[in-house]
């Protein structure tokens, strides 16, 4: 399905977390102190940002929706230039509380010819008053019907109490709100509840207590994490390396980071958690909100500060990738319509189907050799839940949205669709294929639709194959080879 973020300003969203103040001072440095062996900074300029929690709210806005702040901040002079943000940006602020004795946490950065030079921090990790845990756990009771999902800002700067989020999660579930957290701490126990958990790589190996080295250590850690804190869904956010989807009870799902180059990774999480809660807010699926997450982080650490995206930004980002999975893939639906123009042009349609699993120079042979047989070439892949019956446990070993971009790439494909296995005479009976061809790997009466094939007019061909390449003959021997 083609990822649409058009949905987005149409989005509420209630942010709660650790409101902070950024102070970004630029300036050059021209020399190197008499005093001691460091750097002077010329300081040219001064400004402020929303950090923490509040560079969460900023992405919401900067993306066209509307957010509910909450949150406690201080009553001296860095409360009253945060608060001013906040009014600057037309977000209501009657969530978000004064509290005397309690610091406005501040983040000073000095930036000098795009590099930190410097980071001062001014905070306490003192907790919120129980009164104040009250109020703010009432203001949200009060407010989470009208809003689509809740945000879990935790920087563990006081806030974000075992109690507090006990009343946030239990009033969200009240709701039927989804709820996403990005955690801090060795404990996640504390977010249980939540309906997905956003923890970098650094913090999974901490709360995990697994050392993540490889891709092997992340997947224990990984489910170690989803089984002992009892999450439906879990994140792990791995900088260059993309991110890993966990789903009790599948197969953990994995998006590569696009190569960029990176100013500034500060605010990065803040950009997946926002992101991603708006995708789902606007009904997109846990997996598309994670591949539009993570192409909005990528954009976000080409910036220097504490930095925003915008919808026009994210949607040239995303055109690319729509255009690969949309112009070729096409859902069962939209085939008969497909099938019906075809057969008005008097094309005569070619129909192959199979895993497509690590593809390889078999496959390559075959989608070639059919394409010659016809003029339009569907390849229909099995999904992964037929794969893995298919396949066995550990398959596939790429996604059907993976698969779906690799084959769009080929120049002998002109459409991709995914199926379930058991859907093979429907799809049979809707493309009404005049040849379907299968590796001679297989007899023509072990072709499964041969029959429905035959009736309907065509018949079956089988594409001379090596026997010797397989996907799981590749993967077995990558397995021996990691063994020895």
């Amino acid at each position: 399905m083609p990822i649409d973020i058009s949905k987005f300003d149409r989005c509420n969203l209630l942010v709660v977390g650790d409101l902070m103040l950024d102070e970004y001072l630029w300036g050059e440095v021209d020399r190197i102190s008499p005093e001691a062996p460091v750097q002077v900074v010329s300081i040219k300029n001064e400004d402020y940002a929303m950090g923490g929690a509040g560079n969460v709210v900023h992405n919401i806005v900067a993306l066209g929706a509307k957010v509910t702040a909450v949150g406690v901040i201080g009553t001296g002079r860095n409360g009253e230039i945060l608060l001013n943000k906040f009014k600057e940006l037309g977000i209501d602020t009657t969530g978000i509380i004064q509290e005397p004795g309690m610091p406005t946490t501040q983040k000073t950065r000095v930036i000098a010819s795009h590099q930190h030079v410097l980071r001062i921090d001014r905070e306490t990790d003192k907790t919120i008053s129980d009164s104040t845990i009250d109020k703010i756990t009432r203001f949200i009771e009060d407010n989470i019907a009208h809003v689509d999902v809740v945000l879990i800002s935790d920087y563990g700067k006081g806030l974000i109490t075992k109690r507090l989020l006990s009343g946030v999660i239990s009033a969200a579930q009240n709701h039927k709100k989804v709820t996403i957290a990005d955690p801090k701490g060795l404990d996640f126990s504390k977010y249980s509840g939540v309906s997905l958990l956003t923890p970098n790589k650094k913090e999974a190996a901490l709360a995990s207590g697994i050392e993540i080295v490889d891709e092997s250590t992340l997947l224990k850690a990984g489910n170690k994490i989803l089984q002992t804190v009892g999450l439906d869904k879990l994140l792990i956010t791995c900088g260059k390396d993309g991110m890993v989807l966990f789903d009790q009870n599948k197969e953990p799902y994995k998006v590569r980071a696009k190569a960029r180059q990176v100013y500034d990774v500060s605010g990065a999480g803040d950009t997946v958690l926002s992101v991603f809660g708006l995708a789902i807010a606007s009904g997109t699926s846990f997996k598309d909100a994670m591949s539009i997450a993570n192409i909005a982080a990528g954009i976000v650490v080409g910036k220097v500060g504490t930095a925003t995206i915008s919808g026009q930004e994210l949607a040239t980002a995303l055109k690319p990738y729509e255009d690969t999975l949309s112009f070729k893939h096409k859902s069962i639906s939209e085939l008969p319509a497909l099938i019906e123009e075809l057969k008005k042009k008097g094309k005569r349609v070619i129909l192959t189907n199979g895993c497509f699993d690590l593809l390889h120079a078999g496959h390559i042979m075959l989608f070639s050799a059919s394409k010659e047989l016809g003029d339009i070439l569907i390849v229909a892949i099995d999904d992964d839940e037929s794969v893995k019956t298919l396949k066995g446990p550990g398959r596939p070993v790429l996604h059907s949205k993976e698969r779906v971009r690799i084959l769009s790439a080929l120049d002998a494909v002109d459409y991709v669709v995914v199926f379930s296995s058991q859907e093979l005479i429907k799809l049979i009976e809707i493309t009404q294929p005049d040849v379907l061809t299968k590796g001679s790997n297989y007899t023509s009466k072990e072709v499964f639709g041969r029959e429905r094939v035959e009736a309907l007019g065509g018949k079956v061909v089988l594409i001379p194959v090596s026997e010797n390449i397989s996907s799981t003959r590749i993967i077995n021997n990558i397995k021996s080879s990691r063994q020895d």
